[in-house]
């Protein structure tokens, strides 16, 4: 349905990754699903279930609000 891909590089630092997907599954719920990590390594990953979009989206936009208070850019 909708991606956001955020990458933050340092200087010193290695690249890091977040990405946050909606998508819809088989139950009429929206899933948002949340995959970070190093560039180029096995990064971890949440799904949180919403009952609706409009849940799932405020829930998705609080996520990539405080991701980019973190220091992480838009890709």
């Amino acid at each position: 349905m909708a991606t956001c891909l955020l990458y933050r590089q340092a200087p010193s630092r290695i690249p890091r990754f977040y990405r946050i997907e909606l998508a819809m599954n088989l139950f009429a719920e929206v899933s948002v699903l949340r995959e970070w990590g190093v560039a180029g390594g096995n990064g971890q990953s949440t799904i949180n279930i919403y009952g609706n979009l409009r849940e799932a989206s405020v829930a998705a936009d609080r996520h990539r609000k405080r991701m980019l208070k973190r220091g992480y850019d838009r890709a």
